[in-house]
């Protein structure tokens, strides 16, 4: 028998649906193998989809997507369903450039409806699918499979009470919990009522008996509230109803979900069923796979590229962006009492861990609610704190009303630091962090750093959290630390000199000079010494505080010819464009350009194919700068009419 002899025979989900109990028993197993090779070799969410091996199959055994669509929150546990959609043959390519996307991708698949992988937005997505649906007289069902983390986030609350209230709406609810374990502690009773409530019959057992019950006087209507009351109890006992009150809809669970037989029966009723309901699977994340499952940390939730027999990284790493990050805030914690941190249930991947283990009452998880994680840090800052919010650039798109109206407008001392910020690569494009300076910049009293190396990063956190008079941002990329960059000069705003022109050039010598914000600088000595040497008097600086445009950068602006600005992150609305903007209130008339990110969605690719696609690396900016230099000598020397 082939290793994978009934994967490599499932070209769409018709092909699931033809096969025995065994043989998906089988598949499950062919699987998991699959994916520890594949991602083994590209990185990726390898915990995650180890988990919903036995899930995603009973869904497209039960369901037809697409016609019955599939909504994945995040979707980072999506790779069975590409699997199980015909693109098992494409997995060599996962997150590379031009290839399988990490993520759900509508251009991939019709399978596949979404593309944003931001979490607990699926429910609401369900919910609109489910209303039209209903409005152009489609009688399918919208699957949206949520985990218990992403539940956390206020968003599904917000959906829950929208579908919850819509009795005629077909939306099936998998809540797929790998966050803790349920033992019934009712024995055979508690398994025997879980089973009794996914019967068909069930629900018109229960209507019958209240009616009849009713009927009987106040005898009948206190032997049904009776009966009642030890359902609820039963089901307070074996259910952790926290998560799951009483919202007016269906439940079902919790199912094993590793337990194919188990599975189908909760979806094969919840496909006849009428009406919202959830159906609440337990999962292991990382199942099947040793390396994941002794991952205490997080269950191998995304790796690199790894060893597929030992789980080991293959390559070297060295100290981290993060990690500078961690050791920097630790070291504030023990000068200063007042500093607090607040993550979003990233507490690793932002830095903080470490914060947390040393100060563990000075530390707060509010799970995945970038908004109320804000607006809890106006009012640590309100108390007499200083509150530190990490959090992925990306997320912090959530929570802009929070900064600008619970923070900015009180004039709150509050620290945000904003991790994979700019371009960030393999996870798509709504990973890239790429809009924060866009959105935060327009908040009145903001000041925004973006440190260029790792030394840098300490400086201007340790300014960060003197500030009391407004809220603070320090932005870094992902990824490791480059090589540190002394600075010739620091003028008295805090602008850093990086590179001066030579002095001794002549008046006809074009003089340019680069503003280089954050990591860019590396890239930005590279082009102007390539630049001096073709001719041409370059100067780069690093204003460190980007947000407020530096007084100095006008003045040097002013003794040049071309001014090239240089961000990670959107043109629109970006450093450049609030430079440009500075620089016209003061009447310096100018020439200023931009590189920066286009007004685009950008596809996975890693980062320095990125940069280099759009001209953000050192060739690029040569070429570019080359390009401008031209145009402004041409227009110099055309005869005026």
């Amino acid at each position: 028998m082939d290793e994978c002899e009934i994967l490599a025979g499932i070209a769409s989900p018709a092909d699931v649906k033809a096969l025995s109990p065994e043989q998906l028993e089988q598949l499950a197993s062919e699987i998991r193998d699959f994916l520890v090779q594949k991602v083994s070799a590209t990185g990726g969410h390898l915990g995650p989809n180890l988990g919903v091996v036995e899930l995603t199959i009973a869904l497209h055994k039960a369901f037809d997507s697409p016609t019955d669509p599939f909504v994945f929150d995040t979707s980072h546990q999506s790779y069975v369903h590409k699997i199980l959609t015909g693109r098992h043959d494409q997995f060599d390519t996962l997150r590379q450039k031009g290839g399988l996307s990490g993520y759900t991708s509508r251009a991939e698949s019709e399978h596949d409806w979404t593309e944003s992988s931001h979490a607990s937005a699926s429910l609401s997505v369900a919910d609109g699918l489910s209303k039209a649906a209903a409005r152009t007289g489609k009688a399918n069902k919208t699957v949206a499979v949520v985990g218990d983390g992403a539940l956390t986030g206020g968003m599904c609350w917000e959906a829950l009470n929208n579908i919850a209230t819509d009795k005629s709406s077909n939306v099936v609810i998998v809540v797929n919990d790998n966050g803790r374990s349920y033992s019934p502690t009712i024995g055979g009773l508690a398994e025997n009522l879980a089973e009794l409530r996914m019967q068909p019959f069930y629900d018109r057992v229960m209507e019958q008996g209240k009616s009849t019950l009713n009927s009987m006087g106040w005898v009948g209507r206190r032997t049904f509230d009776a009966l009642h009351a030890f359902k609820e109890g039963v089901k307070n006992t074996v259910i952790t109803t926290e998560m799951f009150p009483e919202l007016g809809m269906k439940y079902i669970g919790p199912v094993d979900g590793h337990n194919l037989k188990a599975l189908e029966h909760a979806f094969e009723y919840a496909r006849e069923y009428e009406g919202p309901l959830i159906v609440h699977v337990v999962t292991e994340k990382g199942r099947g796979y040793a390396p994941a499952e002794a991952n205490t940390a997080d269950l191998m939730h995304s790796t690199g590229v790894i060893d597929p027999r030992t789980g080991d990284p293959l390559s070297e790493s060295g100290p981290s962006w993060t990690g500078q990050f961690a050791k920097t805030l630790v070291d504030a914690g023990e000068r200063r009492e007042d500093i607090v941190a607040i993550t979003a249930a990233m507490a690793g991947p932002t830095g903080l861990a470490a914060f947390g283990s040393r100060f563990p009452e000075r530390f707060y998880d509010v799970g995945i609610a970038e908004q109320h994680a804000v607006a809890s840090a106006a009012g640590l800052a309100l108390g007499g704190l200083h509150p530190i919010v990490a959090i992925y650039a990306t997320f912090m798109n959530r929570a802009f009303d929070q900064v600008l109206m619970d923070v900015a407008l009180t004039g709150l001392p509050v620290t945000f630091v904003l991790d994979r910020a700019g371009i960030t690569g393999s996870d798509g494009a709504s990973h890239n962090g790429v809009w924060d300076y866009s959105l935060l910049s327009i908040v009145p009293g903001i000041r925004i750093a973006a440190p260029r190396d790792g030394e840098q990063l300490v400086e201007l956190f340790d300014e960060a959290i003197e500030v009391s008079t407004g809220p603070t941002v320090v932005r870094f990329p992902k990824g490791n630390l480059p090589k540190p960059i002394e600075a010739i000069e620091q003028l008295h705003d805090g602008v850093d000199v990086l590179r001066y022109g030579e002095a001794d050039q002549d008046e006809q010598t074009p003089s340019i000079l680069l503003i280089a914000t954050g990591s860019t600088a590396h890239d930005a000595l590279i082009a102007a010494d390539a630049l001096q040497e073709s001719g041409s008097n370059v100067t780069v600086v690093d204003p460190r505080w980007v947000v407020p445009v530096a007084p100095s950068l006008l003045a040097l602006a002013d003794d040049h010819d071309l001014v090239v600005t240089i961000e990670d992150g959107v043109m629109h609305g970006g450093i450049g464009a609030l430079i440009s903007e500075a620089l016209n209130c003061a009447s310096i008339d100018v020439p200023v350009r931009h590189i920066a990110v286009p007004e685009k969605f950008l596809e996975h690719a890693s980062r320095g194919q990125l940069l280099e696609e759009l001209g953000m690396d050192a060739p690029g900016i040569i070429a570019s700068v080359t390009e401008w230099l031209e145009e402004i000598t041409t227009n110099d020397e055309e005869p005026e009419v």
